[in-house]
């Protein structure tokens, strides 16, 4: 997609079917998932806005995703625009024929959590996944997710622009340093935030430091 091409809207139809499948994915939630999300500082406050749910009984096209925690990337309104998915087992998911993270067929490339771009105001935060994004506006810091480095498209930093600082989370490894050149050299006025191996990723970092840790690490950047 060219930087100049619209993003591809959602049909009224469309946008039926996933918000049919949001609340009964939403009503599905396992002991499981509320274990996992709690790992990683995500609770019941943020489940709740962020509609996170469980695919006990697929829709049709999620057949191949029953099991998985289901996460909806959400217009400014909560309505949902497309849907990403989550192994919930702690497993090796390649011997089991399919990704960590799994997203629909010929789904355009999205931006995740979109209503910070208009709550925000005069800084914004960029991270790498929806999770990270999650804890970030959880510590009081509007974020949106871009599903790695190879998720940014060139009309993002259209989405970005205007805000006095845009600051870019990514993992600390080589795909989290990929992600930050991508983003940093994309968008004026952005300064990356770098994670060392013992912060580990912003969930991660939250867990061991709260809210405190992710603010010394945005001061440092």
């Amino acid at each position: 997609m060219s930087e100049r091409e619209p993003l591809r809207p959602v049909s009224a139809s469309r946008m039926a079917e996933l918000e049919a499948a949001t609340a009964a994915y939403q009503a599905a939630v396992t002991v499981e998932a509320v274990a996992l999300l709690a790992a990683r500082g995500i609770e019941k406050t943020e489940a709740l806005t962020f509609r996170l749910g469980v695919v006990a009984e697929p829709f049709p096209g999620h057949e191949k995703f029953r099991g998985f925690l289901a996460i909806p990337y959400l217009d400014q309104s909560g309505r949902p625009l497309s849907m990403r998915f989550r192994c919930i087992q702690e497993h090796n998911h390649r011997d089991f024929g399919h990704g960590k993270y799994m997203s629909l067929k010929e789904e355009p490339a999205r931006v995740f959590n979109v209503g910070a771009i208009h709550r925000a105001t005069r800084e914004l935060h960029i991270a790498e996944g929806e999770f990270d994004a999650m804890i970030l506006n959880k510590a009081g810091m509007p974020a949106i997710a871009i599903p790695g480095a190879q998720g940014w498209a060139p009309h993002h930093r259209r989405m970005v622009a205007g805000f006095n600082t845009v600051y870019v989370w990514g993992d600390p490894d080589e795909a989290g340093s990929e992600f930050i050149g991508k983003v940093t050299r994309a968008v004026r006025n952005a300064v990356g935030v770098r994670l060392t191996k013992d912060d580990g990723d912003v969930s991660e970092l939250y867990a061991k430091g709260s809210a405190q840790a992710l603010y010394e690490r945005k001061q440092g950047a």
